[in-house]
């Protein structure tokens, strides 16, 4: 509930343009030997470019939290990253559902490997949801900054086409999963990686942006 709360007196505050008490996100820590670590400069440059062109008023840095700790209650944006393994325990499961439930919201970002550990995981959180694929005309891909073909694609790696996918709880969106798409590396210090354009590292922080705001305002 007082998640919830807190949610709601942020969207006052985005509707109104005050400036809101300064919060942050959290980049989850996970077991299983998987890189949550990776995307070092991604969240920074998130939070730069939202502040700037949302008003939202996170911290400049983001705070790392295990997926099993009471202190992720104190986030209301979550994101986890990755190319390898991810393990839940039952109790990190149990705290995560709690999470969701009580008004977080996870962005699970597959940095290439992600995929066949993060679904198996996410069924230990909610065993009775699935993920289901958002249509390109979501709410989500038309925020601040419009995307008529939804989710765009940043990394090439097998060449699929990038997939938006949503766990929805009693009609809210609990977590956003980008696959094929490697959103996050798009918003890395331009140079990380020399194939990615300005105007497609830009496409990247627009879409995380969006993100952002619906996840704070839906």
């Amino acid at each position: 509930m007082k998640l919830r709360i807190f949610l709601f007196a942020g969207l006052i505050l985005l509707h109104f343009g005050f400036k809101a008490p300064t919060y942050k996100m959290a980049k989850l820590k996970y077991n299983g030997g998987g890189d949550w670590y990776a995307n070092r400069t991604a969240l920074p440059n998130l939070i730069e470019f939202c502040n700037k062109n949302i008003r939202t008023n996170f911290a400049a840095q983001e705070a790392t939290v295990e997926v099993g700790s009471a202190e992720l209650f104190n986030y209301p944006v979550a994101y986890l990253t990755g190319h390898g393994n991810v393990v839940f325990s039952s109790a990190e499961a149990i705290n995560l559902r709690k999470y969701l439930m009580g008004g977080g919201f996870l962005h699970i970002d597959d940095n290439y490997g992600l995929d066949k550990f993060i679904r198996t995981e996410m069924k230990k959180v909610f065993p009775e949801l699935s993920f289901v694929e958002l249509p390109a005309n979501h709410t989500l891909y038309n925020q601040k900054f419009k995307f008529p073909n939804g989710l765009p694609k940043i990394h090439e790696h097998d060449g699929k086409r990038p997939q938006g996918l949503a766990l929805m709880w009693e009609g809210r969106m609990v977590c956003y999963y980008t696959f094929e798409c490697d959103l996050g590396n798009g918003w890395e210090d331009l140079g990380t990686y020399p194939e990615d354009t300005p105007e497609k590292r830009l496409n990247a922080l627009k879409m995380g942006a969006n993100l952002i705001q619906y996840a704070l305002t839906q």
